[in-house]
């Protein structure tokens, strides 16, 4: 049985993969870790496999004051837990970083694109990555994920903005874009992928195939117990706001990871500093 410690105690990423893990009672012995008003040093790490961290900060309006809470927490706390880790003898560290790190609303990632995030979250996600890649070695795992936008009951962020739209909208727009996203059901298979076979990498959870913006709002229409009504009456603005806005092109732009799904690349070696 693998030990495995959780941070985030109250993120919705963590506590899905808290109760995934869970479900699998003869092979994880799950522990959350809270990390709010908490430092690593408060915690023994010895004796345990995989240490996954989720907490960070997210969601937030950047700002004079949110600004240093990136740096600390989404960077400084990482580096500090796999530090620790690492000194006390756990065999794997599992980062939660983003897609947010290419700094792209609209585009093609491949595995030759360079990070050159444009928010202080994608920053500092990036820093934290290049920070702890050195730390892997034969007896420690540096894992990084680079999810892109995650989907579910419950999303926060764009998800639960699309699904208010929805809510307030009589119709849904009938307006083909491309994302890559990825479920919490496939983002926590994924995680156990990897704490089942453990790697030093960079590894890109998403579905098989993109998804839409509209595909979104309907399903949001159904969980709300209505029958999703379509329409093309909206397209012409949604072209407008795609290509002269930054909203427009994050709701109904392109974006997609390509020739990266289920493939790992090799961490960074201190070349993939914020451009």
């Amino acid at each position: 049985m693998k030990r495995i410690l959780i941070t985030g105690q109250n993120g919705y990423i963590g506590t899905h993969l808290a109760a995934y893990l869970s479900s699998f009672p003869d092979r994880y012995e799950v522990v959350m870790l809270p990390m709010k008003g908490h430092t690593p040093d408060e915690y023994a790490f010895r004796g345990a496999d995989a240490i996954v961290h989720t907490a960070a900060i997210v969601h937030q309006k950047e700002s004079k004051e949110t600004l240093p809470l990136y740096d600390a927490v989404n960077r400084g706390l990482t580096i500090a837990l796999a530090e620790k880790a690492k000194r006390e003898g756990v065999k794997q560290f599992v980062f939660f970083s983003s897609m947010s790190v290419y700094g792209m609303d609209t585009g093609t990632i491949t595995e030759k694109t360079v990070p050159a995030p444009k928010t202080a979250y994608g920053r500092s996600k990036l820093e934290a990555e290049t920070a702890i890649a050195p730390l892997a070695d034969d007896g420690f795992f540096i894992t990084i994920l680079r999810p892109p936008m995650v989907i579910g009951s419950g999303a926060k962020g764009n998800p639960a903005r699309l699904s208010a739209l929805a809510k307030k909208l009589p119709f849904c727009p009938d307006f083909q874009n491309r994302r890559s996203m990825v479920s919490i059901e496939t983002l926590c298979r994924t995680v156990k992928d990897t704490l089942d076979k453990p790697l030093s990498g960079i590894v890109f959870p998403q579905e098989r195939e993109p998804l839409s913006t509209a595909a979104l709002m309907e399903q949001a229409k159904r969980e709300q117990g209505k029958a999703p009504k379509k329409t093309k009456l909206f397209n012409p603005a949604i072209r407008v706001l795609r290509a002269c806005t930054r909203v427009g092109k994050k709701a109904f732009g392109d974006l997609v990871y390509e020739g990266l799904y289920k493939r790992a690349l090799p961490l960074p070696k201190g070349k993939e500093e914020p451009q």
